[in-house]
């Protein structure tokens, strides 16, 4: 009886963990900020045999290597469908993420106290929002916590020397997935000093030729891209390419660290964001700390290493003036882990059961009455959302809206007041799975540009060609047939500039799209077409008949450059 039980309960969690982070998988195209500046470089790698260097349109990009686009393009090259690989690699790193937590939680405690960690992280905000978006976190945040897996079972339930490499191996690919993988490493730090200071089971440090394995591991997963990429851009002829080089290694690493130029927030940003974000675990804390803390004075290093590492990262992702909430998310697992083996206690106190129930009931009632509001009366933001997303009506968003309250209300009556965990964990899930299975499909013609690049298409005669001037990923991503690009961090005034003397070659079949905003004193507005709103943004479809002869847009190049990339 006991094993099915335990068999059948994780059966629920994995269900529930499929259904809350795959709902929606295929159904929408990639939305900005960053989905489709990746879901483009992807895609240029499948259409042109490319995967070393990767390219934003004509332009080399070298904000991020290239790790998480070669998955998404893998994605694609086995499934043959955008909609489904965009996302595919987070999925799987989301759920490869919970893997570790649960399995590590088994070994360091039981089956059950494995299971509560992996709730405890499944249903946090934060992560759950994060794998439901193609972003590379969700990816750097496995490996990460594939590292500390590795890491912590060579350390609590060692020596385990092929748990060791792997934990430094996971670390190298999380830095060249993202060039924070390898603080994973930190948590050998508070290792070190508990074996130093005899915290059990951790053992003494001592000299052997087998800890090599580690850095051995590290350099080798480092090496799988950084070699050939720095050999294939030293010897190509092209100084784009060695700009390439200098710029991913030093100035998108060290020097976006050591002199931040965008996101500043104070130090105390990322207590503000696991106070937010990390809801509703992060609602334990009260009672947790000082049980941490009476833990830790019994010198269990279970909790001294999850625990200092966790505060290690905080420390780390604070000095630098730039922020962004996703920079400690790496740091929640462990949390999740250290939080666990507590759950089944602190779960059966009073206080912890009334602030459960209440933030589900919080949440489905804020969820109802915004979507009643929205149906009812006439709030000012209803009114944003129509001229800003383009949408017809509010009424489906307002009903999903009333869909995701009426969830909470249906939970509260089906497990009643006194099972209040299983309230929330009900409440959430319905949350999770309306946002993927019915607001994807509503918000995806306008957040995606789908709906202005199909307008687009409708308009342009069947032969016509098509140029973009002060483009964003997604139109590019989204053009219903083959766009001419001039740059992307090009100044608008040059790309315009560029995009008329391309069209000035072909007049009577070419035609420009450009955002509003950089539109100038060369275009006559009469002429030009409004072809649509996107992402609070209008574009307007420009044939050469609406270009004023002679004139130079403001903030175009002087010095007689090439017309067109």
């Amino acid at each position: 009886m006991l094993k099915t039980t335990a068999s059948r309960d994780t059966w629920l969690f994995w269900t529930l963990a499929l259904l809350v982070l795959g709902a929606g998988l295929g159904l929408r195209d990639p939305w900005p900020a960053d989905e489709p500046r990746f879901a483009l470089v992807a895609k240029h790698m499948v259409e042109s045999g490319d995967w070393l260097f990767p390219h934003r349109g004509v332009e080399l990009y070298s904000d991020k290597p290239p790790t998480f686009m070669w998955l998404q393009a893998t994605a694609y090259t086995l499934l043959r469908d955008w909609r489904v690989a965009f996302l595919l690699p987070a999925l799987l790193a989301s759920l490869g993420t919970l893997w570790c937590v649960v399995d590590l939680g088994r070994r360091l405690w039981t089956r059950r106290i494995g299971l509560y960690a992996g709730y405890a992280l499944l249903f946090t905000l934060h992560f759950t929002y994060q794998a439901k978006k193609a972003q590379i976190d969700p990816v750097l945040v496995f490996w990460v916590t594939l590292a500390n897996y590795g890491l912590l079972r060579h350390l609590l339930r060692g020596p385990d020397w092929r748990m060791w490499a792997l934990g430094w191996f996971a670390a190298g690919i999380g830095t060249i997935t993202k060039g924070v993988g390898g603080l994973a490493l930190l948590v050998l730090l508070p290792a070190a000093v508990g074996a130093w200071r005899g915290w059990a089971p951790l053992r003494a440090p001592r000299w052997d030729g087998r800890l090599l394995l580690g850095p051995l591991a590290f350099v080798v997963a480092v090496s799988l891209w950084l070699v050939p990429m720095v050999a294939a851009a030293l010897h190509h002829p092209d100084p784009a390419y060695r700009a390439y080089l200098d710029d991913i290694l030093f100035h998108q690493t060290v020097g976006r660290y050591s002199r931040s130029w965008d996101h500043h927030q104070p130090p105390w940003y990322h207590l503000s964001v696991m106070a937010s974000l990390w809801l509703p675990t992060v609602l334990a804390l009260p009672w947790a700390l000082p049980a941490w803390r009476r833990r830790l004075q019994r010198r269990d290093a279970r909790y001294l290493l999850p625990l200092a590492w966790w505060a290690l990262v905080v420390l780390f992702f604070s000095i630098p003036q730039g922020k962004r909430d996703v920079y400690i998310l790496p740091a929640l697992p462990m949390v999740c882990l250290a939080l666990a083996p507590l759950l089944p206690g602190l779960l059966r106190k009073r206080w912890p059961r009334r602030l459960a129930l209440g933030f589900a009931l919080a949440l489905a009632s804020a969820a109802g009455l915004a979507g009643l509001a929205m149906l009812l009366g006439n709030p000012g933001f209803e009114a944003r959302l129509l001229g800003d997303r383009g949408f017809a009506s509010a009424a489906p968003l307002a009903w999903l809206l009333v869909a995701m309250g009426a969830g909470g209300l249906a939970s509260l009556l089906w497990f009643g007041a006194r099972r209040p965990v299983a309230v929330l964990l009900s409440t959430l899930t319905c949350v999770w799975v309306l946002y993927g299975l019915v607001a994807y499909p509503l918000l995806n013609d306008s957040s995606s540009s789908r709906g202005l690049m199909v307008a687009v298409e409708h308009r342009l005669p069947r032969d016509a060609e098509l140029g973009l001037v002060a483009w964003k990923e997604q139109t590019l991503l989204m053009a219903q047939r083959p766009a001419r690009t001039f740059g992307f961090v090009m100044p608008w005034g040059e790309q315009l500039r560029r995009g008329l003397a391309w069209q000035a070659q072909a007049p009577t079949r070419r035609w420009l799209l450009v955002q509003e905003r950089a539109l100038s004193q060369c275009i006559d507005p009469t002429r030009a077409v409004l072809a649509g709103r996107s992402n609070r943004r209008a574009w307007w479809l420009v044939p050469a008949a609406a270009v004023v002869p002679g004139c130079t847009p403001a903030g175009a190049a002087l010095d007689g450059g090439s017309d067109v990339n």
